[in-house]
């Protein structure tokens, strides 16, 4: 009896979660993963120059207006400013808050190779 519910809760949780709205779908997924944590990696480039890299960053956010129903043009963070780009938080090299341009900054997100 036990299994039969626990089948039963399973199903109607992904029939719910199938039946949300594709952004609903995409905050679900992000606060699964702001929960789980990532091992993120955030290069900076001028031109075709790597100028900056952050490293061990948990999430990158969009901020959003004080109201909270607009969206602003920048993207936020915290992470460890790798200043030898070698993808090791090397002593000295610090955790800080970052701020991005959605409009100017050319900038690659992504998991870090180096697990």
């Amino acid at each position: 009896m036990k299994k039969m519910i626990l089948i039963l809760s399973l199903i109607l949780a992904i029939l719910f979660i199938s039946a949300c709205t594709q952004e609903s779908q995409n905050k679900f997924s992000r606060s699964v993963q702001n929960w789980t944590g990532t091992n993120g990696v955030l290069d900076i480039y001028m031109g075709e120059k790597l100028v900056q890299r952050y490293i061990k960053i948990d999430k990158l956010s969009t901020a959003q207006s004080t109201s909270g129903t607009v969206d602003r043009d920048y993207r936020y963070g915290y992470g460890v400013l790798d200043l030898n780009q070698n993808y090791v938080a090397d002593k000295g090299e610090k955790k800080l808050y970052f701020e991005i341009s959605d409009y100017s900054t050319p900038y690659i997100f992504y998991d870090s190779p180096h697990k």
